[in-house]
C-alpha cells in the first residue's frame, strides 16, 4: 500500500464518526455555569482528576488562546498544584492573576488570599486587601468574610470598615458556621464604628 493511501486511510477515520459508545465514553467539556460551581466548592481540580485528565489541551486552548477567565483560574491552578500538568507555578500564577485582572470574582479571591497567606509568593498584607475588596464588591463572600477579619485585626483602612460592614450585614448563607462567622465580625467590626455609621451600614441597598 502506497503512502499517498495510507494517508487517505487515516484522514478518513479521524473524520468518521464516533460510535455510541465512544460518544457515551468521551468526556464533555464544562460549560461556563458548571466550570465556576466546580469553582466556588473548590472542587475543580478534583473534577479534572476524576475525568482523567482527558480535558487538558481543551483547557489550555481556552485559558490560554480564548482568555476565558474562569479557564484561566482552571489551568492556573492545574500548574500551580501539578494537576495533569507539570508543575508550573510561574505560569499558574500568571494565569490566576489574568483570570483576576478581567473581573473573574474568585479569580480576585484567590489571588487576594494567596497574598495573604504567602502561598507562591511573599506575603503582602496591602495588595491582599485590594484584591479581595474587588471580589467582595462583586458578592465574594468568602473575599468579604477575609477582609473583615484583616479590618478586625488591625490590617486595612478605617474608611473600609462601613462597606464591610454592609456587605456581611446583607450576606446570605445556608450554611450555619458561616452565619456564625459573620455574626461575629460584625460585632466586631461595629465596636471600631460609631452607632451612626453601624446604623448607615444596615440600612437596606438600593
Amino acid at each position: 500500500m502506497t503512502k499517498m493511501l495510507w494517508l487517505v486511510l487515516a484522514v478518513l477515520i479521524l473524520q468518521a464518526p464516533l460510535t455510541q459508545a465512544q460518544e457515551l465514553e468521551a468526556v464533555q467539556l464544562y460549560s461556563q455555569d458548571e466550570l465556576l460551581a466546580l469553582i466556588r466548592t473548590n472542587s475543580h481540580l478534583k473534577r479534572v482528576r476524576a475525568d482523567d485528565c482527558q480535558l487538558v489541551r481543551d483547557i489550555e486552548a481556552r485559558a490560554d488562546i480564548m482568555q476565558l477567565p474562569a479557564y484561566q483560574f482552571l489551568y492556573g491552578d492545574m500548574l500551580a498544584y501539578a494537576v495533569c500538568v507539570p508543575r508550573n507555578v510561574e505560569r499558574g500564577w500568571d494565569l490566576m492573576l489574568q483570570a483576576a485582572a478581567q473581573g473573574l470574582p474568585e479569580g480576585l479571591e484567590q489571588v487576594g488570599r494567596y497574598y495573604h497567606i504567602g502561598r507562591f509568593v511573599q506575603p503582602d498584607t496591602d495588595k491582599a486587601i485590594i484584591y479581595l475588596r474587588e471580589a467582595s464588591a462583586l458578592g465574594n463572600l468568602k473575599a468579604q468574610l477575609r477582609l473583615a477579619q484583616l479590618l478586625v485585626d488591625g490590617h486595612g483602612s478605617p474608611v473600609d470598615f462601613e462597606q464591610s460592614y454592609r456587605w456581611l450585614h446583607n450576606a446570605v448563607t445556608a450554611d450555619a458556621g458561616t452565619h456564625k462567622q459573620i455574626q461575629q465580625l460584625l460585632g466586631k467590626l461595629s465596636q471600631k464604628m460609631p452607632a451612626r455609621v453601624v446604623a448607615n451600614a444596615k440600612r437596606p441597598v438600593k
